[in-house]
């Protein structure tokens, strides 16, 4: 395990639902996100969990700043 990695028993896991609520955004649109491998997800059973600071880390990552674009 890499030295910024966290065990998995700590890390905070989210249903699609759950990340479309906090992204705003469709649960279609997590699926996509997801499907194109732009978010990290763990598949269970037919389900998807999202870890939590891959949501984060994601929307840091796509935040646009209008004001020097």
């Amino acid at each position: 395990m890499a030295s910024n990695e966290q065990p998995l028993s700590d890390v905070s896991f989210l249903t699609v639902a759950e990340v479309a609520t906090k992204m705003r955004v469709s649960k279609m649109t997590v699926y996509r996100l997801v499907h194109n491998g732009e978010l990290p997800a763990v598949r269970v059973g037919r389900s998807f969990r999202v870890p939590e600071n891959a949501v984060q880390t994601y929307l840091r990552q796509s935040f646009f700043d209008a004001d020097t674009g």
